[in-house]
């Protein structure tokens, strides 16, 4: 008997895994012979959307998603809850868990507590809520940069050039909210709409006092979670409950945050940001390279997932303190394992069929977009190979970025006006910039580094050492 599926998914950047997912799921679906439907809720907002008689004629809801989502729409409905990752790499145990341990919902008072054994855990979900919601800002804000630099790298000095709008649009409008952002969906996700206020003025606060953004989490989880204790023990009459979530929740919760924000939270979390600060950079380019190797290690291990999130995290969080070198090596190395997985495919194309041919075309373009999910397929097929030559390839497209001088000048691959992937080509008219000279060589920059594409592979065992030199003939003497 043909079964009726009906799933979301939502990662935390809702660009890659949110799709790959869905896609994951519904081939799994096709070979069982059962029906499915897959709503998407990636970056530019929800797409095929489920209705309303979809659902109810559904035998079991999927939640493939690592951010809280709003659910209400599936009240009644047997439930199973699983990551995106999971959903992705073990699309059959998921869907036959489905089945199995799926909980009808009961809403938010009574949520399902059925999951799959990989969903992430609360806090990282919370985190990445945040997160995601804070990258539309990250990325404006960077291209709005970039613009300014386009009529020069020092025209947005002088007052009333369109040059000086874009910069005051990116730097100084789109960066000042994103410690405010981060926090304030870090407390809506835990607390829901009371929470959203007193996360992000505590967000404000954070950026206020120079906690930066590891005082912006601080203020997120604080102010959800006091959001959260407040709503379970305050009581009310009946005919006041209606303001509880529009005024004495926002209200004592704010305060709450607030003050300890300013009082407690904020001087030492500060001191921290601003030792962090210094320490990198006052590092010696041996301590920097060792910094940057080990970011660029994290890009390459998981693809995406929190080890992935927790680098790029810390990288954005400094960009607002100037520090632009560890997000250099994140965006060289991040680019690294799809596009070396691209290259791979095309150099000893015997070794690989016609569907993982048109994988490597794919992740090779999305390399180039920065997205370094394309390698997945690659590293589930093969993780034992594939994974630590990401991982070495990612850790030496850092070590040649940065001993081609990318750390020495704010704009370099990683700083938010390039975005760290091929939108950083229009940003190459930079004069004394070493590491972006404008001519062809800037392939090799922007692809992070031309050697960790030839170790990639060749350390994965999917290309031969003839085949991997002959890559790195052409590349340098393009």
């Amino acid at each position: 008997m043909t079964k009726k599926i009906v799933a979301v998914t939502a990662c935390p950047t809702g660009v890659a895994h949110t799709f790959m997912a869905a896609e994951a799921l519904e081939i799994e679906a096709r070979k069982r012979g059962d029906w499915i439907k897959v709503e998407t809720r990636g970056s530019v907002g929800a797409k095929n959307t489920l209705t309303a008689e979809e659902i109810a004629q559904a035998d079991v809801v999927i939640i493939a998603a690592d951010i809280e989502l709003d659910l209400s729409g599936f009240v009644g409905k047997r439930l199973y809850r699983t990551s995106t990752g999971a959903a992705l790499k073990k699309s059959a145990q998921e869907m036959d868990n489905a089945f199995n341990s799926a909980e009808v919902y009961q809403g938010s008072a009574g949520r399902s507590s059925s999951s799959g054994k990989t969903e992430r855990p609360g806090v990282y979900k919370h985190l990445m809520t945040g997160v995601s919601h804070m990258l539309p800002l990250v990325v404006a804000g960077g291209l709005c940069i970039a613009l300014s630099f386009v009529f020069g790298i020092q025209t947005f000095n002088e007052p009333g050039t369109l040059a000086a709008a874009l910069f005051q649009i990116g730097g100084k409008a789109a960066f000042a909210l994103m410690v405010p952002v981060l926090a304030g969906f870090i407390a809506f996700s835990i607390a829901d709409r009371p929470g959203l206020a007193p996360g992000l003025i505590g967000g404000m606060l954070a950026s206020l006092c120079g906690a930066g953004f590891l005082g912006g989490i601080v203020a997120g989880f604080l102010a959800g979670y006091s959001v959260r204790f407040l709503a379970q023990n305050i009581k009310l009459p009946a005919s006041m409950e209606a303001l509880k979530p529009v005024l004495v929740l926002p209200l004592l919760s704010t305060l709450i945050t607030g003050l300890i924000m300013i009082y407690v939270v904020g001087g030492p979390v500060s001191a921290v940001m601003e030792g962090l600060t210094t320490l990198l950079g006052n590092m010696t380019s041996t301590n920097a390279i060792l910094l940057g190797k080990l970011l660029g290690a994290m890009q390459g291990f998981d693809l995406g997932g929190p080890v992935n999130k927790a680098a790029y995290t810390f990288g954005v969080g400094l960009l607002a303190s100037h520090s632009y070198m560890p997000m250099a090596a994140i965006m060289a190395a991040g680019m690294v394992p799809a596009l070396g997985m691209g290259v791979a495919t095309w150099a000893a194309r015997a070794k690989f069929n016609a569907a993982e041919h048109e994988a490597g075309n794919a992740s090779f373009i999305l390399g180039l977009c920065f997205i370094s999910e394309g390698a997945i397929p690659f590293a589930a097929r093969d993780p034992m190979r594939v994974i630590p030559s990401t991982m070495v390839g990612g850790a030496i497209a850092v070590f040649r970025l940065y001993t081609d001088g990318a750390t020495r000048r704010p704009l370099c691959p990683g700083d938010p006006a390039c975005g760290g992937t091929c939108d950083a080509v229009p940003a190459l008219d930079c004069p004394g910039h070493d590491c972006l000279r404008p001519d062809v060589r800037a392939i090799e920059t922007v692809c992070g580094c031309s050697n960790s594409l030839i170790h990639l592979p060749l350390q994965a065992g999917l290309v031969s050492p003839r085949a991997s030199f002959f890559i790195s003939i052409v590349i340098k003497t393009s």
